[in-house]
């Protein structure tokens, strides 16, 4: 066998690999989105992945009308919007102060938060439920605020591995012409490191939007429902339905899609960025 029949060979199986790959994400996707214009009678005699032989828009309705969509949609804006601004600035502060000052116990402050991405979430969850509960904030959006903006570490280690890359020179020659500290890092550092928090920003409203455990633990209320707890109502026994469901889960899925389409560039941009050390 020679040379070039073994690059073909690799190039093919890495092709089967490719579309094996695809088909794994594609079909489910596919299946939700043809059940949710079937009725219950054609999902249970006809191929899931057969197409809809007519656009039955009725689950969609019933979807808007008892599921609380717009609900949905300004608690998970809510969310999403208040989650990343304070992530942002947080998280920008705290890089900040760990890259650019030497202190004590700061290579503890380092292992510190290694430790938190280490340990798994559900190991301090019933002391993270009594502290919520003690605080007064339990089935109020105030509870996955305060729990998404205070645990991404990995936000803070991706934001210290951009500053490193940051001359110094630049801090000393700002603060010669008499900038504060927090001059320096509000008009200088932060903008600097806008590519990381493009791409940070993105990925984390992803993260708020997609997530179902949090606001269904701390905000069980029909008040509080999100996009995602949405679908919890959906599949009960006296609403639940596999056809509304899926209604509901093409509804969840739009605001993750328009994100992605509409900042891809931005979260590409901000991996290369991160990626590159000048």
């Amino acid at each position: 066998m020679n040379q070039n029949t073994k690059i073909k060979i690799g190039h093919v199986l890495k092709l089967i690999l490719f579309i094996l790959i695809t088909l794994i994400v594609m079909v489910p996707i596919l299946v939700t989105i043809f059940s949710s214009f079937k009725t219950p009678q054609q999902i249970g005699s006809e191929f899931p992945l057969k197409f809809p032989t007519s656009f039955n828009f009725e689950n969609y309705k019933i979807v808007l009308e008892k599921g609380k969509v717009l609900t949905g949609f300004k608690n998970s804006g809510i969310l999403v919007v208040c989650t990343v601004f304070m992530n942002s600035i947080l998280g920008t502060m705290v890089a900040y102060c760990l890259t650019r000052f030497d202190f004590k116990l700061k290579k503890y402050y380092y292992l510190a938060f290694l430790v938190g991405m280490l340990v798994p979430g559900f190991v301090t969850e019933i002391s993270r439920f009594g502290i919520i509960a003690k605080a007064g904030l339990y089935n109020t959006l105030g509870a996955p605020l305060v729990i998404y903006i205070g645990t991404d570490l990995m936000q803070i280690y991706i934001y210290s591995q951009f500053m490193t890359q940051i001359p110094k020179s630049i801090d000393e020659s700002a603060m010669m012409d008499g900038c504060s500290y927090f001059r320096v890092y509000w008009n200088i550092i932060f903008p600097m490191v806008l590519p990381a928090t493009a791409t940070l920003g993105i990925l984390k409203a992803v993260e708020v939007i997609n997530d179902m455990y949090i606001p269904f633990l701390y905000m069980p209320g029909a008040k509080n429902r999100t996009l995602t707890t949405m679908l919890m109502y959906f599949s009960g026994q006296r609403d639940g339905s596999w056809t509304r469901l899926s209604a509901a889960i093409v509804i969840v899925m739009i605001p993750t899609i328009l994100i992605y389409l509409l900042f891809q560039e931005y979260i590409f941009d901000g991996i290369v960025a991160g990626a590159v050390k000048e």
